[in-house]
């Protein structure tokens, strides 16, 4: 059964910091490289961070320095710390393999005041 749930989001002031949770199911986790998306009313949904099986990874540009993608293989679970969280950071945040598939968890929503 394909599962994918994202936690942690939350309002935050500009500055501040979120950690987001993405439990995902076995048959996902382990085959893949990983990524967290974002999205924005009226937008594509853009990829900010992954990290492949092995621990690699890599960032969009808007999101370098200050986003910190993780993940734990004996738990089938990523993660992405956020620090200096900017108002443009404001988006509903999903997991997901990377290239994705046909299927989106719920999200979870990320609210950054100015």
């Amino acid at each position: 059964q394909v599962q994918l749930v994202e936690s942690g989001g939350g309002l935050v002031q500009a500055g501040g910091s979120l950690r987001l949770s993405c439990a995902a199911s076995g048959s996902i986790f382990s085959m893949n490289t990983m990524g967290w998306y974002r999205q924005t009313p009226g937008k594509a949904r853009e990829l900010v961070a992954r990290i492949s099986k092995a621990g690699s990874t890599n960032y969009g540009d808007s999101v370098k320095g200050r986003f910190t993608i993780s993940r734990d293989n004996a738990e089938n679970t990523i993660y992405l710390q956020m620090n200096s969280l900017k108002p443009e950071d404001t988006a509903v945040y999903y997991c997901n393999p990377v290239p994705a598939i046909d299927y989106w968890g719920q999200g979870t929503q990320v609210t950054v005041s100015s």
